[in-house]
């Protein structure tokens, strides 16, 4: 009796384990017309939701120990934190008008907040106004989480868009859609430390991604229909004609190829980082703009917000596998473990 008890108990040991192993972990999704949505990477199944109190969540980040998950709320001007050990509402946090894009880097929440922005795109071929207050500087609210309030400001471009980090952790890089400007900021003090204008290159940048290895940087130019590299040293390098509308962007975790989501274009874009000679179009849906790999990297996962889905892309035959259904136009996505995607990075 006493053998068949600890057989069936070292059974049970060895199907947690192999339980365990084969999680693949989970997919958070901010939903502008909801609150988040939960993937269950194993299933690729949408397996629930969280009510973060506040209205048109964009921005999604998560900590590096998984503990809390963060959106940025348009609406309601403020942070939404969620602990991930309940998928409970924890708090507010108050960070400025119009906040945008979220990362978590080094326990704190950057996140930019756009007091010109009006939300909308401009027109190609119409001269943008030239009211003064739309030249209003953006703001990256920073965040102190174990304090639970915003501590400081860095002063960024209008409407200030995507945002990245040195190899190093010494710079803060930010896209500024509005003036057409990538700027460089100490990450400390915030201090203005360069400015590269991608106007001759192409308008309004958005998104910005480091290189793994830190040698080079790769933005989006969504109204150039290019995506330019810079150097480590933020020095042009090359200019690389896109879809329509290029938006979110990352490399995959070795950074042999660069994946950018054109949404005009309909297309997921794949690139040789050896040469950016591109690999294939992957066809997608509408206004998709960010993508999260899958922990294991085996899967791709992009918001599709016009489409009301989420795309499940094979990150090897670069095919869609699946289509996600989500109907509360998806803006963002973030996958914990921690993963490679266009609004974070892998640890």
């Amino acid at each position: 009796m006493q053998v068949i008890k600890s057989v069936a108990i070292l059974g049970f040991l060895i199907s947690s384990l192999i339980a365990n192993a084969e999680d693949r972990g989970k997919a958070y999704v901010s939903n502008q017309e909801g609150g988040v949505s939960i993937i269950n990477l194993n299933t690729m199944e949408t397996e629930g939701s969280i009510d973060i109190q506040a209205k048109n969540p964009r921005g999604i980040g998560i900590t590096e120990d998984g503990h809390y998950l963060i959106t940025a709320n348009k609406d309601d001007d403020n942070l939404s934190v969620i602990d991930l050990t309940t998928n409970q509402f924890v708090k507010h946090i108050s960070v400025g008008k119009n906040p945008e894009f979220v990362r978590v880097f080094k326990g704190q929440v950057f996140v930019s907040t756009e007091p010109a922005s009006t939300g909308k795109p401009p027109v190609a071929g119409q001269q943008e106004d030239d009211k003064d207050e739309a030249k209003i500087p953006a703001r990256i609210a920073v965040v102190d989480l174990a304090k639970g309030k915003k501590i400081r400001e860095i002063v960024g471009g209008p409407e200030t868009e995507g945002i990245e980090f040195s190899k190093s952790g010494k710079e803060i890089i930010v896209t500024n859609e509005a003036d057409n400007t990538i700027t460089v900021h100490n990450f400390k003090s915030g201090k203005l430390l360069k400015t590269i204008s991608t106007k001759k290159y192409g308008d309004r940048p958005r998104g910005i991604k480091v290189a793994p290895n830190g040698k080079y940087y790769v933005a989006t130019l969504e109204m150039g229909n290019n995506f330019i590299v810079l150097d480590s040293q933020f020095k042009h390098l090359k200019t690389v004609a896109t879809g329509e509308s290029p938006y979110g962007v990352s490399f995959d975790r070795e950074g042999k190829r660069l994946f950018v989501a054109t949404s005009k274009a309909k297309t997921l874009e794949v690139y040789d980082t050896s040469n950016f000679e591109k690999i294939k179009d992957i066809p997608t849906g509408r206004r998709c703009w960010h993508f999260s790999f899958s922990p294991d990297d085996k899967d791709i996962l992009l918001a599709c917000g016009k489409s009301d889905e989420v795309l499940v892309i094979d990150a090897e035959k670069l095919e869609v596998t699946k289509h996600i259904p989500n109907k509360e136009i998806p803006w963002g996505i973030v996958a914990y473990p921690k993963s490679m995607g266009s609004l974070d990075n892998a640890k």
